[in-house]
């Protein structure tokens, strides 16, 4: 356990750890300083810092929102994945899941932000330190940012030891840093009541909602604490949590305010300035290496509902490459990691500082958030069966704390809060396009292949000449009712077929990992055994065989097939057999289903899907592609 809670620091508490660098600078570097450095409005400010973090992540997502896994597995995704496997599907399940999409693509839209205002707050400590070195900090955050990046393909595999170490001493940092501050202030304490909250709002109610938007930031994280729950088990995230991580977030930010009261102008950078001269540039340092580690999360969660969306249809086949023969978690996506890279650096140069990145990470934070909550009370209702009553007075409590801080987001749109909802926009339309031209090509596709019954019924009623070759042939198709294009062809044109045929189907089933013994089944297997008029001669055999994969396993069929074949399920060579893809070229139509210009998108996808060949493992030596036009 005590291994366990040491590993969830190091992955998942790095983003919400690592706040305390902008979150209070950002609430008083509001506009016009709406938020003065009184003692009732930074009791105040406080207050809200302290219920907030209280009631969304010890009380939120600690103690309800993580109750709800699909197989062990957390996030926004995993919430989607328990609605799509509901019994009984409905406009409003299919209106959830769509919340569920829309969910994922804002988590994309934080994965852009993370990175850029993480690094840039730790460089920006500089300024304390060394004022001289201010015109370098921007330099110095892009050559950072670059080499994390840069770094992603090896995987995190060999740092991954150091995280939770490095954490440890971070958090350490964050409590006995703010220790003295609050003994020599200690009436700082009080603000630990929710009534300053609430005085705050009665007495400066336009001030402190506009402080919201600031006070958010606390919380920026704690979606990562649901969404690595499979890798860590919500018991040692909680001991994590509440022994560690939620007092020395708490002193910190009670100390920053007691810093504020005695010197207004530590608003500039209350958390650097609370370290005395000397541990200031050791602080740089270690805020530095803590916020590489918090990107490194959040990236790494880029690459996870990335390779969850492939699995269950929202985006088409990518490069997905596991860094780790022991982690299935530990993957890299190339494609993902460039575009990851390209947006982080535009985002960084173009808002030049944390304090101006602050307004567009809100934005997308809560957006998350009310949507994993309404997810979570559906969860609860329609699939536990949780009293209606019970369910309305959840919604009621959490969604009006999480609409207020997004309604008080929403007001920083102009400055920033605009970023994060173009790129949701953006993703949630070409995920929705790749699903319904999935669907529509699908579709299609099974009616001009035909059942692949009635062909194998053609072939013993000689329907076809066929000539019978050595070896195994593996035809790969999306189902096993329909025909392959491939396996027809070789039949209709080359008139050949070999020795023995596997026809291969592979399901991305809504459960994260199934083991090996349990992806392998044979749907049907038909021997021809010299029978008068067989065309496929003597000892000929076709299977139907369907692998089954969770959204997180690697789709490796040939290790699958020899699996199989080592325990006597199939029969054949197939170490050596020759694999058969049916390739498609997408016709864009006028059929009613999808506009013109959106079936273009979709075309643009499907081109610049991923190799299936190289999706599916397949070796490029053995592996034969045979082409067919679908319309869309």
């Amino acid at each position: 356990m005590a291994a366990l809670a040491l590993g969830a620091l190091g992955v998942v508490f790095g983003d919400i750890g690592t706040s305390p660098l902008y979150a209070v600078q950002a609430v008083f570097a509001t506009d016009d300083h709406a938020v003065h450095t009184t003692q009732g409005e930074v009791y105040g400010v406080l207050s809200l810092i302290f219920w907030a973090i209280t009631m969304i992540v010890s009380v939120g997502y600690l103690t309800f929102i993580m109750r709800a896994d699909d197989k062990g597995e957390g996030g926004i995704m995993a919430l989607t994945g328990l609605l799509q496997g509901a019994k009984k599907r409905t406009s409003l399940t299919v209106g959830l899941i769509t919340l569920g999409v829309l969910g994922a693509s804002l988590f994309f839209g934080d994965s852009m932000i993370t990175p850029a205002i993480s690094v840039l707050s730790a460089v920006e400590g500089l300024k304390v330190a060394v004022p001289s070195l201010s015109s370098v900090v921007l330099p110095i955050a892009i050559a950072v940012l670059t080499a994390l990046f840069a770094i992603q393909h090896f995987g995190t595999g060999v740092v991954g030891k150091l995280f939770g170490p490095v954490m440890l001493v971070w958090f350490t940092v964050l409590a006995v840093a703010g220790l003295p501050e609050i003994v020599r202030h200690p009436a700082v304490l009080r603000a630990l009541s929710p009534t300053y909250a609430a005085e705050f709002f009665i007495n400066h109610g336009a001030v402190a909602f506009v402080a919201l938007a600031g006070v958010v930031l606390v919380v920026t994280g704690a979606e990562a604490l649901y969404a690595d729950m499979g890798h860590f088990g919500r018991s040692p995230i909680r001991r994590a949590w509440f022994f560690l991580v939620f007092p020395a977030l708490t002193i910190n930010y009670l100390a920053q305010g007691a810093l504020i009261l005695r010197s207004p102008s530590a608003i500039s950078n209350p958390f650097f300035l609370l370290m005395p001269g000397w541990a200031q540039i050791p602080a740089v340092f270690l805020a530095t290496v803590a916020t590489v580690i918090a990107s490194q999360a959040v990236i790494s969660g880029a690459f996870s509902v990335t390779q969850q969306a492939v699995q269950i249809g929202f985006l088409p086949r990518m490069t997905i490459r596991h860094t780790s023969a022991s982690h299935i978690g530990q993957i890299y996506t190339p494609a993902i990691n460039a575009l990851l890279f390209v947006a982080v650096l535009v985002i960084t140069i173009g808002f030049g500082s944390s304090t101006g990145l602050a307004s567009a990470y809100g934005v997308a934070v809560t957006g998350t958030f009310i949507l994993s909550t309404i997810l979570f009370l559906a969860v609860a209702r329609l699939l536990w069966n949780r009293p209606r009553s019970l369910v309305v007075l959840g919604g009621s409590v959490f969604l009006t704390i999480e609409v207020a801080f997004f309604s008080a987001n929403l007001t920083k749109v102009a400055h920033g809060g605009w970023l994060p909802l173009i790129v949701a926009a953006i993703l949630f339309f070409v995920m929705t396009t790749w699903h319904r031209g999935r669907d529509i090509v699908t579709a299609n596709r099974r009616r001009m292949e035909g059942s692949l019954h009635d062909f194998v019924e053609g072939l013993c009623a000689e329907e076809f000449r066929v000539r019978r070759v050595p070896g195994v042939g593996v035809f790969m198709n999306p189902n096993l009712k329909t025909t392959p294009f491939a396996l027809r062809a070789n039949v209709e044109r080359n008139q050949i077929l070999q020795d023995s045929v596997i026809v291969v189907a592979v399901e991305t089933v809504r459960v994260p990992h199934i083991p090996q013994s349990r992806r392998f089944s044979t749907k049907m297997r038909i021997m021809y055994s010299g029978a008068t008029g067989d065309p496929l001669g003597l000892g000929s055999d076709i299977a139907f065989v369907s692998l089954r994969f969770g959204f997180l396993d690697e789709p490796d069929v040939p290790a699958a097939l020899r699996y199989a074949s080592e325990r006597d399920l199939i029969e054949g060579d197939v170490v050596n057999a020759t694999y058969f893809l049916s390739t498609i070229a997408i016709e864009p139509t006028d059929d009613p289903g999808m506009a013109r210009w959106r079936q273009k998108v979709f075309v643009a996808l499907a081109r610049n899907a991923a190799n299936p060949a190289a999706y599916f493992r397949l070796p490029a030596d053995r592996t034969i592609s045979i082409g067919a036009r679908v319309q869309l």
